[in-house]
């Protein structure tokens, strides 16, 4: 019975992600990726204006085996990322587009510092958009078999942004993973997410109105409570069961009341919160950094730490954004 299912779910599997699985050369992947578009409600007008100009970047390849999220020392990370220089470049930026700021602020509840900071480590606000083809680059981390399926969905989105003129062909450069814009979104962000702030009838997520609005509205959808807290950073005693230690970005788990890690935290204060906080313990450098201390740097995270995973799943990422928001805070 167990093998008969097995077949069942590779069949399945066939049936409904065949792209990859049939393709041997990159040029095979277009011809199966083409019939599976078209499956998909892909239309034939945009795959003829697309899929010739697909090409196969071994660059891509290279940047996504070699991230610095994957080989950084956290305190390293964030010092590059959230230092002066980027914060006095966030208040000039500010300076020049204080009205939209404030008004997407107001609008969406989600505070300008945060606005300010993801901008800020994303594009260094808009200096670095990318220069990669995102589509050739899609379609690379589609051929690839490490993350072919979630790549391949987020072509096949795309092409149907393209389809609905929401985005231009011509125009998607950015990130070798298929980032685009100021606040670097997926196709499946700004499916979901990006909003015609200007009222051009596109989506221009390369222009301040469109990006800022566009970037709220997603923390807005993913719960960002601007009266909580992201994370703290704790000196450990290093009696605290390994459980509690969480150092993957994919899950975060063993979370339980502040009040209940009072114990094994040597600095332990009501800077930390009330007792009734919902949080968990990150010691972000064990997996990264060889004969890395096991219990420092440690930090406590609450729920919009979390929040900020989901925008981008890298522990040192989040701690970096709300690291530089805090620095703009002491700004304003």
């Amino acid at each position: 019975m167990k093998k008969i299912k097995l077949i069942s779910l590779c069949i399945l599997y066939l049936l409904i992600f065949p792209v990859n699985v049939q393709s041997q050369t990159f040029e095979d992947w277009k011809i199966n990726f083409t019939k599976y578009a078209i499956s998909q409600g892909v239309t034939e007008q945009t795959l003829l204006l697309v899929i010739n100009k697909l090409k196969f970047l071994p660059k891509v390849i290279e940047y996504d085996r070699y991230q610095p999220e994957f080989y950084e020392d956290t305190l390293t990370y964030i010092g590059k990322r959230a230092n002066s220089k980027r914060v006095k470049l966030g208040m000039e930026t500010y300076k020049k587009n204080t009205e939209l700021i404030n008004q997407v602020e107001e609008k969406y509840n989600i505070e300008k510092e945060l606005l300010l900071s993801l901008m800020g480590i994303e594009t260094n606000f808009g200096k670095y958009l990318g220069k990669m083809d995102i589509l050739s680059s899609l379609a690379t981390l589609s051929f690839d078999k490490r993350r072919s399926e979630f790549f391949t969905k987020e072509l096949i989105i795309a092409l149907k942004l393209i389809d609905k003129n929401k985005i231009r062909a011509d125009e998607l450069f950015g990130s070798w993973a298929g980032a685009f814009g100021n606040f670097q979104f997926m196709p499946s962000t700004i499916l979901n997410n990006a909003i015609d702030y200007n009222n051009d009838n596109l989506i221009d997520l390369k222009s301040n109105e469109d990006s800022f609005a566009s970037a709220a509205n997603y923390l807005s959808n993913m719960g960002w409570n601007s009266k909580d807290k992201c994370f703290k950073k704790v000196i450990l005693d290093e009696k605290i069961p390994l459980k509690y230690l969480n150092y993957s970005a994919r899950k975060i788990k063993h979370k339980k009341k502040l009040s209940f890690f009072k114990k094994y935290i040597i600095n332990y204060s009501n800077a930390l919160g009330s007792g009734n906080e919902i949080v968990a313990i990150i010691t972000p450098d064990k997996e990264i950094v060889e004969n890395s201390n096991l219990y420092s740097p440690a930090y406590v995270i609450y729920d919009n730490y979390e929040i900020i995973l989901r925008w981008n799943r890298s522990l040192r990422f989040a701690l970096a954004v709300c690291t530089l928001k805090d620095k703009f805070i002491d700004e304003f």
